[in-house]
Formats: structure tokens, C-alpha cells, sequence
């Protein structure tokens, strides 16, 4: 059954034990990883998680629901996610739903299947299950959203110190949920003893990233300067800061470059096609550069990739940086490759 905002947060903070699936779908997977973090978080932090992959589950639908069956080998709580999901999972979640018994809530993110197919409107069908489309918040929504994070750890943000967490985190749920967390601890803030938090105490924690930092940081991996790329990496702030605006930046990149390589592709010439752009023309020659260095083909892998670890980052959590510190150094090097 498709559900509200609040009713699928009050479901995730007190999980009902008629509801055996969550299913998100929509292209904000951050949106929908943060829901899950939050049914975990509910779950308390004792609960046992069993991954699945969709392949695994199209070889052996049954799985789903054996897992959601399953006891747990603690005894304590028990939740199941499965991430990446598409139409190839139809077969496991209808059998998770017509199960006599599935004690273990699972999780389903699946952003990019089409809402008019048949996964979608299984779980519709079924009042087992709660389905919520999660798409990318506008400022404005965003400011709302980071708010209201913080108002459930007991802070105040004052509105700059909101739009300050929204830029860092370019308006990625999940980013911004660790931001409010880090500045609830840094002020021991709580819901039963509220803190007030200014754009200063925003900047205390780190969640900023300098425009040239970042901009540094999408040169190199564009041009293959790995040197320069390791430097840049190093004036990141801290250890804990999140590489999601970073790797966000990089994906613009290419999808810019895409569009003009497709014009190369088609006859034009490079300085052409950066004309056409208006690229600014201080950029002018590493952008034509670019265009010789990466080809159709090698971009699609490359946006494949990064949109891969972004999802891999936010689950991660302070690992994430070296995993994206990874990928970056391996676009630099040999793009194709990556």
C-alpha cells in the first residue's frame, strides 16, 4: 500500500508487525537509505542485518521470505535489505508477501524501476507492505527536511546553519542525517535537552567544502592528474568528511562531458562543440583535452561507477571516503579501467 511520509516514518521509528516489506522506489536512493537506517536505528543497535543481492534473489525467490522467517542466531531482532533492486526481484517479494509468517522486516530499494510495472504494483496491492516513491527534495524542501532532523535530535538550527548542512551535503538525505547527528554530539544536544545551532557551530564540525577544493579535486580526475589528484584529496577536511558532494561533482562533470563527446562522436569538432558550450574560457583547454581523453563509452562506465559508490559510501559511513578516494584515483589513472 502506498503511504505518506508520516506514516511510513511512524512505521520505521515502531514497526507494526503486520508490515513484513518496505519498499522504496524513485531515483533518491539517498532518500530511501536513510529510511532504511532509520527502521535499523529503531531496531536497535544489537539487530542482526542480512544483506541480499536482487541476482541472488531471481535464482532463488524463496530466499526472501526464508530470511524473513529466519531467527536470528543472537535471538534479538532481525531486518533484511536488499538494495539496487528491480523488476528481476518480483518473484521473491511476492512470495515474501503470501508467506503464512514473516517475523523480520525487509527493506527493498529499487530506483529505477518503473512505477506502472509490476513490482510496484505488487507491493501496492498488498497492505503488508508500505511503498513510498522517494525523489530528490528541492532547496527548499531540503532546508525543511535538514530542520526537521534536527528537531527529532533536539536541535535548533537557525536558518543559515540549514542551508549551510543542505549545501555541504547537496541536498542528499543521508548526508545531511549524519551532518545533524555529528552537531548533536558536538553541542550534546537531545530531544530532552534541545541546543541551539548556529551557522558557527555548522562550521565547527566541518560540514563545508570548499568550492575550490572540490573544483581541484574534479580537474584531476578529468585530466588524469593523479598527483595532483592525491594532493587535493588531502586537504579534505578531516576523516569523517562525507565524499558525496565530491563524487556528485565529478558526475556533473561527466554528464557535461558526455553531451559534448556526443557531439564529437557525431562529426564536430572538439573546439567546436566547446565553443557552442560557452565554456568559460579559462577551462577551455582542459575541457577540449578531456574530450580527447575520454570516449562515449568510457564515460558511461565511468557514471555507472561513481553512481555505484555513492550508494556504496552512504552505506560505508566513515568509510566511505576511502572508497571513494578509490574510485577517484582509479579515474585519473585509466578511466576504462575503473
Amino acid at each position: 500500500m502506498k503511504v505518506t511520509e508520516a506514516r511510513l516514518k511512524a512505521a520505521l521509528d515502531r514497526p507494526p508487525a503486520d508490515i513484513r516489506l518496505y519498499f522504496f522506489h524513485g531515483p533518491d536512493e539517498s532518500a530511501a537509505f536513510a529510511y532504511a537506517a532509520r527502521l535499523a536505528k529503531a531496531l536497535g543497535p544489537d539487530a542482526e542485518r542480512i544483506d541480499l543481492e536482487p541476482g541472488a534473489l531471481r535464482g532463488d525467490p524463496a530466499r526472501l521470505a526464508d530470511e524473513a522467517a529466519a531467527i536470528s542466531l543472537f535471538g534479538g531482532a532481525r531486518s533484511i535489505r536488499v538494495s539496487g533492486a528491480g523488476e528481476e526481484v518480483l518473484a521473491a517479494v511476492e512470495a515474501l508477501l503470501a508467506a503464512d509468517q514473516a517475523g523480520n522486516p525487509a527493506v527493498v530499494i529499487a530506483p529505477g524501476v518503473k512505477a506502472s510495472g509490476k513490482l510496484v504494483k505488487a507491493a501496492l496491492d498488498s497492505d503488508r507492505a508500505m511503498v513510498f516513491a522517494c525523489y530528490a527534495p528541492t532547496d527548499r524542501d531540503a532546508a525543511g527536511i535538514v530542520t526537521e532532523l534536527a528537531r527529532e535530535e533536539g536541535l535548533r538550527l537557525s536558518t543559515g546553519a540549514a542551508q549551510r548542512i543542505v549545501r555541504a551535503a547537496e541536498g542528499d538525505r543521508a548526508v545531511m542525517a549524519r551532518e545533524v547527528e555529528k552537531l548533536a554530539l558536538y553541542l550534546d544536544a537531545g530531544p530532552d535537552h534541545p541546543a541551539d545551532a548556529d551557522e558557527a557551530a555548522v562550521a565547527s564540525i566541518g560540514a563545508d567544502l570548499d568550492e575550490g577544493e572540490v573544483g581541484a579535486i574534479v580537474a584531476a580526475v578529468v585530466a588524469g592528474e593523479r598527483a595532483a589528484l592525491v594532493e587535493a584529496l588531502r586537504r579534505m577536511r578531516g576523516p569523517d568528511a562525507s565524499p558525496i558532494p565530491i563524487l556528485r561533482a565529478v558526475e556533473r562533470r561527466l554528464v557535461q562531458l558526455a553531451d559534448m563527446r556526443a557531439q564529437v562522436d557525431a562529426g564536430d569538432g572538439a573546439e567546436q562543440v566547446v565553443e557552442r558550450a560557452r565554456v568559460f574560457w579559462k577551462e577551455k583547454g582542459a575541457t577540449i583535452a578531456a574530450l580527447r581523453r575520454w570516449e562515449s563509452p568510457t564515460i558511461a562506465r565511468a557514471l555507472a561507477r561513481v553512481a555505484v559508490t555513492q550508494r556504496e559510501a552512504i552505506a560505508a559511513g566513515p568509510g566511505g571516503a576511502a572508497l571513494a578516494g578509490q574510485i577517484l584515483l582509479q579515474l585519473a589513472g585509466r578511466p576504462g579501467r575503473a
